[in-house]
């Protein structure tokens, strides 16, 4: 047991009869001792302060000392200040607090018996005058010292970690926190992992109600925020044998895809023992914890120390004045009763023990001061638990100065969570490898929601951001996304122009059949009275021949910007010139079969070729397709619309049929006009004729119905300005069809066999068919 017993102004104060000596209880851990070891006196002290690495040994830990100095420089300053109790003088006794319920509950009976010895219900110093209790720094020491200084009275101040069940009066009546709550920890901690990006974080606690509190409201507050856990370590609070295996954990926590790990506990627990013990250096994560579990301080410091870097979250407070000097001005000459001090001296300042007096230190190195030493033997700047050391002396101060104290009056600092950062490249720490802009996520099956999929956008979405996105964008109709998926580009406006080569050729091809239709009828107007042009109703070949240069010259509509007008003009035109051509040819193949049966004996066909019935052909089914036409205006007439979706990067600018049904009605008239005219035309293919007539007018239907046979499934499977293409190639194909199929055998005789084209010749051919 350690005692150090501040006497000198105590006994300065008892020549005062008005002064008032009380005394302050201190219980402070500042080495750590194995279950093993015996708890030992003052002569034992300089075997623990032996560091035994790797081992389950004792060592001195700096950071602890510390609150022993805040604690005697808030001390000093009280007993110097004029305005804190005056007549009076604040002593001290100080004692380790030992890990385990046994020895801090044994030591706790000593300092109560005073005797050296723990017999408890005795009292046996009675001129001891102590007040209170400062105890800490975990909360099993305060648990532990709490109920059983409760049964005497004491009032305590635990300057460590608050912690709720401290709290309840029922309980801890006679405990006062000086550490603000952490209700704000998890969510500083959370939008830590949001800032640097870490979705994939592993969890180690300590198994204690405040653990897993803690690590229910962490994980409540990542599933708001989209972060997952890669694996949750309960840590056993109540295990008391350090040598237990515990490696299958540790490897677990090492051998994990999180890059990140939080651990929630102190140092003094079993937890901070079975990291202290893991020698495996381990510097690809990052490690994220309080104030309350710190390996950085350590004297086995190194870059390559696995919790070198760590990311610690404390309380924020603000700077004692003078704690600083009080530091650098601290020494085994100032203070000769501290042996702590003085063995720190003889470790790092290469002091001799004096031959003549074995309390002293010579040779010591010139102005050697604790500030001197490296950071991590120890540390100048006041800790979190120092501060409330420092708050919890004035408390006590203030209180006794006010005498009779109906509340304890404390301040804090706020509890305001501020980061340490300790110099560390920041890991990338996911369950899966960030998606590039162009992809989304996609959940993986059987695995937490960060665990994913990255799939490319589909085609006109993007998605353009810099982290993970849940779902693509799609593109406006008047942009389309490019080949990254990443960003949406303008569409360029398009439809089959004259300047296309498409366009072009189709056009030079419908202005090339125009004038060859207006040659061939100069030709036939010229040689109108020979028996060719003569044969088989002239007046009928002018009609065919001028309603083919109109069908050729209504393609030229199809191509260019479109219009209202020209998206009317394109199917109506089309529709009733066509219709126009198939009922000549139709008219012409009912000319043939009855002008062969007129010559038949006792037929009276010649009597319907002298009526003029088959003048009322062409206007009849001219007729009906007006009609058609007309109700198709009436209904739905085409209009200008925009085809956003059929080329990409491309807005197609095109006529939209309108009524659907009314296009068909018009195509079927055509179809079935064409097939009875193929039909009658196959019937009187073998009729004698002079020129041939019948035979080309049936090759002629023959080859327009193949045409528009084989443009319904290939109209129907384009899109855009290919369909366009394609109905135009399919009116200049047809078109070309019965000019040529009709017309060439006619203008082969006229211009290349005249002596054919006479009354002599015709009686030949006539002749010679007969036979």
């Amino acid at each position: 047991m350690t005692n150090e017993d501040q006497g000198a102004e105590e006994a300065q104060d008892e020549e005062d009869e008005q002064d008032v000596a009380q005394s302050l209880d201190v219980f402070l851990d500042y080495r750590r001792i194995s279950p093993a070891a015996t708890v030992p006196d003052l002569t034992a002290l300089p075997w623990l302060f032996q560091a035994m690495e790797g081992s389950p040994g004792e060592r001195f830990l700096s950071k602890h000392y510390q609150y022993v100095l805040a604690f005697v420089f808030a001390v000093e300053n009280i007993n110097k200040s004029p305005h804190l109790s005056p007549n009076m003088s604040l002593g001290y006794d100080l004692y380790n607090a030992l890990p385990g319920e046994q020895g801090t509950l044994e030591n706790c009976l000593i300092w109560l018996c005073g005797l050296g010895k723990a017999i408890p219900n005795y009292i046996c110093e009675r001129e001891r005058k102590s007040v209170a209790v400062v105890i800490g720094t975990t909360w099993s020491i305060s648990a532990q010292m709490g109920m059983l200084l409760d049964l005497y009275k004491f009032p305590q101040l635990a300057y460590g970690p608050f912690d709720p069940l401290l709290s309840e009066n029922s309980q801890f009546p006679s405990v006062y926190h000086m550490a603000p709550k952490d209700t704000s920890l998890p969510v500083g901690m959370v939008l830590l992992m949001l800032h640097f990006h870490w979705t994939w974080v592993g969890l180690v606690a300590l198994e204690d109600l405040k653990g897993i509190q803690f690590v229910s409201e962490l994980r409540r507050e990542m599933d708001k925020n989209g972060v997952c856990v890669a694996f949750v370590k309960i840590m056993s609070a109540t295990e008391r044998n350090y040598f237990t295996p515990y490696w299958n954990y540790l490897l677990r926590i090492q051998d994990s895809s999180a890059s990140v790990v939080i651990i929630y506990g102190d140092t003094d627990s079993l937890l901070g023992l079975h990291f202290d013990r893991w020698n495996c250096v381990v510097t690809w994560k990052v490690w994220i914890t309080t104030s309350q579990w710190d390996f950085t301080t350590t004297e086995r410091f190194s870059m390559l120390d696995t919790f070198h870097g760590t990311l610690t979250f404390s309380h924020h407070h603000s700077e004692i004045p003078g704690f600083k000097h009080f530091l650098q001005t601290a020494n085994p000459s100032k203070y000769p009763e501290d042996f702590h001090l003085s063995k720190l001296w003889f470790i790092h300042f290469g002091c001799s023990v004096s031959e003549s007096d074995c309390d002293k230190l010579e040779a010591c190195v010139p102005n050697a001061s604790l500030e001197s030493l490296p950071l991590h033997q120890f540390d100048t700047a006041m800790s979190e638990w120092s501060y409330y050391v420092y708050n919890a002396v004035y408390a006590l101060a203030q209180s006794l100065h006010e005498m009779p104290l109906q509340s304890v009056e404390r301040q804090t600092m706020g509890i305001r969570n501020k980061l340490k950062f300790h110099p560390w490249q920041t890991p990338h720490s996911a369950c899966s490898k960030s998606c590039n802009p162009g992809f989304w996520k996609t959940p993986q099956e059987g695995k937490a929601a960060c665990c994913f999929h990255c799939t490319p956008c589909p085609r006109n979405e993007i998605s353009n951001e810099t982290a993970d996105t849940d779902w693509c964008l799609k593109c406006p109709d008047s942009h389309y996304s490019n080949s990254e998926r990443d960003h949406c580009l303008q569409k360029a406006v398009s439809f089959l122009a004259y300047r296309d080569p498409v366009g072009a050729a189709l056009a030079c091809t419908a202005l090339g059949f125009s004038l060859l239709t207006a040659v061939v009828a100069r030709i036939f107007v010229k040689h109108r009275d020979t028996p060719i042009a003569k044969a088989n109703n002239r007046t009928l070949s002018y009609i065919l021949l001028t309603s083919l240069l109109l069908c050729f010259l209504c393609s030229l509509v199809f191509i260019g910007h479109p219009n209202t007008a020209t998206c009317i003009l394109q199917q109506m035109a089309f529709g009733v010139v066509f219709t126009v051509a198939v009922s000549t040819v139709l008219a012409k193949t009912l000319t043939v079969i009855l002008a062969f049966k007129a010559t038949i004996p006792g037929r009276r066909m010649r009597q319907w070729l002298s009526s003029g019935i088959l003048n009322s052909v062409i206007p009849l089914c001219s007729l009906i397709q007006l009609t058609l036409c007309g109700l198709w205006l009436g209904t739905s007439p085409p209009f200008i619309d925009r085809d956003t979706h059929s080329e990409p990067g491309s807005i197609i600018i095109e006529c939209n049929k309108g009524s659907i049904t009314a296009f068909y009605c018009v195509l079927r008239f055509l179809g079935a006009l064409a097939l009875g005219s193929f039909t009658l035309a196959f019937l009187a293919r073998n009729l004698p004729d002079a020129f041939n007539e019948a035979k080309l007018l049936t090759f002629s239907m023959l080859v327009c119905c193949s045409i528009w046979v084989t443009f319904l499934p290939v109209y129907h499977s384009s899109k855009g300005n290919v369909m366009v293409a394609v109905e135009v190639f399919s009116i200049l194909a047809s078109s070309a069809g019965l000019l040529g199929c009709i017309f060439a055998p006619k203008c082969y005789i006229i211009l290349l066999r005249p002596e054919r084209n006479t009354l002599m010749g015709i009686r030949d051919k006539t002749h010679s068919v007969g036979r």
